[in-house]
This record gives structure tokens, sequence and C-alpha cells, in this order.
């Protein structure tokens, strides 16, 4: 089967389902067109016009499949090669434009239409969580009912019918001998682990926060600040790196992969404070190296962790999350039984083990 690889927004996490994709069916022939996760705007509105000229040799060619991340201007791009127009497309919503803060560059109404043409023109609509899907389809309604006229009611519930969850595979082998965690304080200092792009979004500010609450509890611990860097670095992630010096072990963006891999292993515990995440990749492949998982109580997290690795959800109140927080990495920390970590399920989503899913979402009619 020849199959048409499309990522028009090609950021860390496109990168890793594109590449899962192709490790795990390398009986396939994969044809991979990207563009760089840059100039967002542009990008999510230009990617059909820029490949309709720049590949048309490629795009000419005779597909078995195409599949395409949501960031993909999927009705535009069908319909400017109509040699494309024959071929069943599958859209991969690694998260969805509903769903962004409301400060966001993101939160305009263009990136909201591509999304909505793209689950209508697919064939197949895939969504990496059910907190992605059910906050897309709610976001989507209530879109569609701020529209003045001629809102067919029929749209949410065809895209529904076509929807399915599959998560993204992770990509860092599962090491059998992390099944149990043990950390106590007399023994050592924990490292805790901050693994995230280093954007207001991923909640620099609540970071912060917790770091603070644990200086005032006098709670030793190390950290390893690290995630991809941009040419504006969050005045949070800048302070804790002043404040906290002695305690920062590394930070910015590791290469090579090899060494990133080797800070995750090295870590006790991987905490998120995201404002929005649709799977958190960045905390599974943590969590898939050995860490205990501190998350918060809202987005994806509840669909893939215990209870008991979730902190208190406030965003109106952050110093309830920076307690609350505080109060579970610190739990952890002094439990004398080991943290049994059979009981999040990661193994199930190693990519080698999501082979038979991916198999019959995409290749089954």
């Amino acid at each position: 089967m020849k199959i048409l690889l499309l990522s028009a927004y090609h950021a860390q996490s496109h990168q890793s389902w594109c590449r899962s994709l192709m490790v795990m069916f390398p009986e396939h022939e994969w044809v991979l067109l990207s563009l760089p996760g840059r100039y967002f705007n542009w990008r999510i509105r230009g990617n059909a016009l820029s490949w309709s000229i720049e590949q048309a040799d490629t795009l000419d060619q005779q597909y078995d499949l195409v599949l395409a991340t949501s960031m993909v201007d999927c009705a535009t791009l069908r319909g400017l090669n109509p040699n494309l127009s024959h071929v069943k497309w599958v859209v991969y919503f690694h998260e969805n434009q509903f769903s962004y803060p409301v400060s966001s560059e993101h939160d305009h109404i263009e990136p909201k239409m591509v999304s909505l043409y793209n689950a209508l023109c697919a064939e197949k609509v895939l969504f990496n969580s059910q907190y992605n899907y059910t906050s897309f389809i709610s976001g989507l309604s209530a879109f569609l009912e701020k529209m003045p006229d001629h809102v067919p009611e029929s749209t949410v519930r065809i895209i529904e019918k076509k929807s399915s969850v599959l998560p993204v595979p992770i990509d860092v082998p599962i090491d059998k001998t992390v099944e149990n965690k043990k950390l106590t304080l007399s023994s050592e200092v924990p490292v805790l682990l901050w693994n995230h792009r280093w954007e207001y979004d991923k909640g620099p500010l609540q970071l912060l926060n917790v770091l603070y609450e644990l200086k005032k509890r006098n709670f030793k611990f190390k950290l390893n600040l690290i995630g991809q860097q941009f040419r504006t670095i969050p005045k949070e992630l800048l302070e804790i790196k002043k404040v906290f010096s002695n305690e920062v072990i590394s930070e910015g963006y590791i290469k090579p992969i090899e060494k990133y891999h080797e800070i995750l292993k090295s870590s006790d515990i991987v905490l998120s404070t995201s404002l929005h995440d649709f799977q958190g990749l960045a905390v599974l492949e943590a969590v898939a190296s050995g860490c205990i998982p501190i998350v918060p109580k809202r987005l994806a997290y509840p669909e893939f962790f215990s209870i008991k690795y979730c902190y208190e959800s406030s965003l109106e109140n952050l110093g309830v999350e920076a307690t609350s927080m505080a109060d579970k990495i610190i739990e952890h920390v002094n439990n004398k039984e080991a943290v049994d970590l059979n009981d999040i399920n990661i193994t199930s989503l190693n990519y080698e083990n999501m082979r038979e899913c991916y198999s019959r979402m995409l290749f089954s009619d």
C-alpha cells in the first residue's frame, strides 16, 4: 500500500506520530510531506497552497490512502489536487482548535473552520484522547450556535459517526525494570522533571508557584527543566532559572534524543502544569521511563492516570493548585511503600502494542 502522510505543522508530537507510523508499518510505502512548526496562522491556511505548487509532482502520484494531521487544510488540498479526491482520507487530531486558552494566537475563526472542514471531508476522523474528542464536539457545537444562519443541524452528527479515539503511540521503550519506584527523603533528594514546550500554555506560572511552595516547606529537590524553546521565553521560566539555580540540573532543549531519554530515566517525578494538553505525550514518555506522574485533575490526564497522581485543578486560585501539587509530591516522596506504577496503563501505549489498533483504524473499511 502506498500512503501519503501529511504533517503541515511538524511539531515534536506530530513528528513522533509520523515516525511511529512508519516504524509500525514498514511493509507499506510511505511518502511524507511536512512543513515546519512555525507561523501558525499562515501555516494552517497556506499549507495547501504551498504543497499544491511546490509538491505538485508528489501529489500527482497514485496513492491508496492519505493520512493527514488536523493542521493540514484537507478540504482545500483535496480540491486543488483532483488526483487525491478519490482516495480515502484519514485525519488525525493531536489537538483541536476549540479548546485553546482564549488569549492564544490560535483563538481565531480560520483555524476552527479548517478543523471543521477537515472533519467533514475525511472518511475517518481520529482523536488522540477522549478529552480531545469530547472537547472538539462540545466546542464545535458551541461555535456553530453562534453562527447567524444556514448551519445544517446534522453537522456535528456527521462528524460523530466517523470519529474514534486512538492515542499517539509512545516511542520510548518500556523499561520492565521500573515497574515499582521507591523514594524516601532519608535516602536521596528527589529529582523533579518538567519537560514541556517553554510557552505560557504549558503553565510556567503554575510551575513557579509550586516550586516556591516547596521552598517554603523546606522541601529539598533537584529539577530537570527541559523542553523546546522559542525566541521568547516566559518570564516565569527565567525566574525559575535564577531563583532555583542551585536546584536545576539540566535545562532547555536536549539533543540528541538519547541524552533526553537518559534525563527522563534519571528523574523521579514528572510534573505537568499545563493549561491544555490533549494527551500529555511528554508526561507519558517520562512515566514509560520510570517517573512518577504528578498531573492536574483536568484535560486528558484523568484518562491515563489514577486519581492518586492528580492534584486539584483550580485555575481561578493558583494557590490551591500549588498547595495540592506540593502535597502530592511530598506524599509520594515520603511514601515508605513502593509506588506501584502498574496501575498506570503505559505499556499498552507503546507503539509496538498499538500496531493492531492502528491497523484496524487505518486500513479497514
